[in-house]
């Protein structure tokens, strides 16, 4: 089934549907392969895996920039990639429930807080982020003391669904319901908007699933993450 059938859903090549409706601004290539600008995210896709699209996708890349893939089937990339990581992860939709915290003061983070979003995200790893990833959308936090120690944001808009990212807390500051007081407030701008949210964790991230699963999110479908390199030459 190509990527064009207008039975498939929007979330089913969501990397693809993000670059070709709301974010076709952001996107770099053609109709054999798209990819955000690198200092946004390395999300890519391609319509199908044949020879031409992946080498479309390599005509895209520097030596070392990365494409992040996340496909229905597992990606059997051709010579001129190295595979850097194969892994499997959960597509999760649904509005979590309204939580707040008294005292506590959710901001909008902008472009004066990049390097302190750097930093927690450096040390949290909750995915890709880099210089400009808070120009895909709303990005909120939490500071204590002035430290920035929880955010979440905005990444892919696919057709009218929105992904929620970089759900992160600082291990200081766990275990105070930071992360789900971030992710009502940021669904909760989603469903303003007419859009529905979702967010992927990968597979084996069970704690994280449990949590998103309690917060009223359902497992939509599983995906293939796959991280491609090209091979030096």
């Amino acid at each position: 089934m190509s990527v064009h059938d207008s039975s498939r859903h929007p979330l089913d090549q969501p990397i693809w549907t993000a670059l070709t409706t709301t974010q076709q601004a952001l996107a770099e290539g053609d109709g054999r392969a798209l990819r955000y600008p690198t200092e946004v995210t390395p999300f890519a896709d391609m319509p199908d895996m044949s020879p031409e699209t992946f080498s479309a996708l390599g005509a895209l890349m520097s030596p070392t920039d990365i494409a992040v893939l996340f496909t229905p089937n597992a990606v059997s990339a051709p010579a001129e990639f190295k595979v850097v990581l194969a892994d499997t992860g959960e597509q999760m939709i649904g509005t979590p429930v309204e939580t707040s915290i008294n005292g506590v003061e959710i901001l909008t983070l902008g472009v004066n807080d990049v390097p302190d979003m750097i930093e927690l995200t450096a040390l949290t790893k909750p995915g890709p982020f880099s210089t400009r990833t808070h120009e895909l959308g709303t990005f909120l936090g939490i500071r204590v003391d002035g430290q920035l120690v929880a955010m979440i944001g905005e990444r892919m808009k696919p057709a009218n669904y929105t992904e929620m990212t970089a759900i992160c807390v600082h291990p200081s500051h766990r275990g105070r319901g930071y992360g789900q007081m971030l992710l009502s407030a940021i669904s909760r701008q989603i469903v303003s908007r007419g859009e529905i949210p979702f967010l992927h964790v990968f597979t084996n991230n069970h704690s994280a699933i449990a949590l998103y699963q309690r917060q009223g999110m359902v497992i939509r479908r599983r995906f293939h993450v796959t991280v491609l390199k090209k091979e030096e030459q």
